[in-house]
């Protein structure tokens, strides 16, 4: 029967139906269920309805369940942790409470109990623009080398190592807007087991420096360092680094030149362990230098190991046309090499203000153009 049809039966049996007793209208209804293919309950909605009348669709709306007051505080404590994603904050929140009841005024019973409830899902739904307003990414500006680049294999597969000591390495620059003469480059390095991530700065990216910079990450290393994956800069593909990993037994392999998927992990870590922090600004003097390798080598290395939550791909899931990813629950690096607590409120309030302290000082070292003078 076509819809046309349906409605003129339908118009056709409403007066009988009203004016029918409690008995006629069950036969009514089964005739008009049995011909139109309805729901019982939708055909009597359809007979009560007047003619002419459209049916309304009418929405209950759902009142906020959480008060500006928790949008507030998930703010700042999304801000002060790094922004990290809605998974790894949910994680985070709890071991974040005793910072947040001392330092934001917002934080009531009440808020906390919201705060303590919501879901990643809602998280990103309430923190969507202050997300849009921090999009900004830029790429760094090492070049693929040549030296010993066939001897090296290139891995592009995934990772598949249930212990430590497997990491990728990368350097990200920060000559700002300008890249002529020598500038500080951070030397990043994380584990794929754990998550653990390491970093020293260098000035220039030569050879040399990045080699011992490599061995200095290695001895600061809480596990045996079996395998190191870079890209193909001049800085890692080196007589230098292949002959001592060679006599370490520290298996070397390298991503393909541009592909910066090769390297995911890392670059992950490049954006949330330095260019977050540190953002785009030009670092050339020796103070810069000192000042970050003190926030690198102390608080900021404590912070990110044992106090961030992460998490791993588990597995990927193809569904028709969609790759569905799977992760584990969050957890920080430091809980992945050993089953312990996170650590006391007062360490991580004293971490997170040593932190604020020290890129207040990195901020002022950095080289900035002059402004050009308006009318010319």
């Amino acid at each position: 029967m076509s819809p046309a049809s349906r409605r003129e039966l339908v118009e056709a049996l409403r007066v009988r139906y009203r004016r029918a007793s409690k008995e006629r209208k069950g036969v009514i209804l089964d005739e008009l269920c049995a011909a139109a293919g309805y729901h019982r309950k939708y055909a009597i909605h359809l007979l009560n309805t007047p003619a002419g009348e459209p049916r309304a669709r009418t929405r209950k709306k759902r009142r906020p369940r959480y008060s500006a007051k928790t949008i507030k505080v998930l703010g700042g404590i999304w801000n002060s942790a790094g922004y990290p994603c809605s998974v790894r904050l949910k994680a985070l929140l709890p071991l974040w409470m005793p910072w947040a009841r001392r330092r934001l005024e917002e934080l009531i019973p009440t808020v906390e109990t919201q705060l303590l409830a919501i879901s990643p899902r809602q998280i990103d739904r309430r923190l969507r623009a202050k997300k849009v307003a921090l999009g900004r990414r830029i790429y760094g500006r090492t070049k693929p080398g040549t030296l010993l680049k066939h001897q090296i294999p290139i891995k592009t597969h995934c990772w598949d190592v249930t212990v430590p000591g497997f990491v990728e390495a990368d350097l990200v620059s920060h000559s700002g807007d300008d890249a002529c003469g020598e500038f500080i480059y951070s030397l990043n390095l994380t584990d794929i087991h754990t998550a653990w991530g390491e970093t020293v700065a260098v000035m220039g990216r030569g050879q040399r420096g990045v080699f011992e910079a490599l061995q200095e990450i290695r001895r600061a290393l809480p596990f045996t360092l079996r395998g190191l994956d870079c890209d193909n800069g001049s800085e890692f593909i080196n007589h230098h680094l292949v002959r001592y990993c060679s006599e370490q037994g520290i298996e070397l392999t390298r991503g393909r030149p541009y592909h910066k998927d090769d390297n995911a992990h890392i670059e992950q870590k490049n954006w949330t362990h330095v260019r977050k922090l540190m953002g785009w600004e030009r670092y050339d003097s020796f103070e810069a230098l000192d000042a970050l390798n003190d926030l690198y080598h102390n608080e900021l290395r404590l912070m990110m190991n044992l106090f961030q939550p992460s998490v791993k791909l588990v597995r990927k899931e193809r569904i028709g046309s969609k790759l569905k990813r799977v992760y584990d629950r969050p957890h920080t690096p430091f809980d992945r090499l050993v089953v312990a607590d996170h650590g006391d409120e007062h360490t991580l309030a004293e971490l997170s203000e040593r932190i604020g302290r020290k890129l207040e000082r990195i901020y002022t070292l950095a080289r900035r153009p002059p402004r050009s003078r308006s009318g010319r």
